[in-house]
């Protein structure tokens, strides 16, 4: 699993995030929910080793990864991959955007299986990729230049591009928060897709029903930290935390 024991996080005197732990296992999703500015996104950079903690630790299977070496370090940061809030495309193909990350691994020498690189399509496409984008509803657009796209279809594009290296974990930072049903019933099926193929998922998302849709876990990061993290059904229909009761129900204002 990838853990956070006990993070704190200051920039400059401003504390961010403060005695955060949260773990999650391949083949869960694990919701985090809270108002804006508890500091949801910079949980996702620390999850994503962007960031590194000013107090605790972060464990990947067991290994602590700040005291690791910096080859070693992006060894393990090439596990994790992730969504933002807002897609960011090349001016290229929508093959090509989700291959991208496969060709960096290539360049960089990782070692990528037949399956995910020398196993290409009759398009000449590597079938990771063109799978990928099946996964997310876009197997039909391979050549369509990305910058044509919709914004729904352009952040399901996103999607695809994280899911097609087959990390062992996926961040997604709001990843629905401007789309319309229809896409954001997509990329929800995407993440259960990603579940079964054992990759283990972190969505922050200002949708409490879509953590109650989606997560096996959700955690309620507020101000101080975590009031409550738990089993989906217990945080929302039964939580243990007052801070967490009146925060779902709309009492707790920030």
């Amino acid at each position: 699993m990838i853990r956070l024991s006990d993070v704190s996080l200051t920039f400059g005197d401003e504390p961010v995030l403060r005695d955060v732990s949260l773990s999650v296992e391949p083949g869960e999703v694990v919701a985090v929910i809270g108002p804006s500015g508890v500091g949801k996104t910079t949980l996702l950079r620390v999850f994503a080793l962007f960031l590194r903690p000013s107090e605790g630790t972060v464990e990947l299977d067991g290994e602590d990864v700040w005291a690791a070496d910096e080859s070693r370090r992006l060894a393990l940061r090439r596990r994790i991959g992730m969504v933002f809030q807002e897609a960011s495309l090349f001016d290229a193909t929508v093959a090509r955007n989700v291959e991208y990350g496969l060709r960096v691994r290539q360049s960089w020498g990782e070692r990528l299986s037949d399956q995910l690189w020398s196993v290409l399509g009759s398009n000449g496409t590597p079938e990771a990729v063109a799978e990928a984008l099946d996964v997310v509803g876009l197997d039909d657009k391979l050549g369509q230049e990305a910058r044509s796209l919709s914004g729904g279809e352009a952040q399901r594009v996103s999607f695809a591009r994280a899911l097609a290296y087959e990390p062992t974990y996926l961040l997604l930072d709001e990843p629905t928060s401007d789309l319309d049903p229809r896409n954001t019933g997509l990329i929800e099926e995407a993440v259960s897709e990603a579940r079964d193929r054992d990759i283990g998922v972190v969505v922050a998302t200002h949708d409490m029903h879509q953590a109650e849709r989606i997560a096996d876990r959700v955690g309620v990061l507020l101000g101080d930290g975590f009031s409550e993290v738990g089993a989906t059904e217990t945080v929302f229909e039964d939580p243990t935390d007052e801070r967490t009761r009146k925060f779902i129900s709309g009492e707790l204002v920030y």
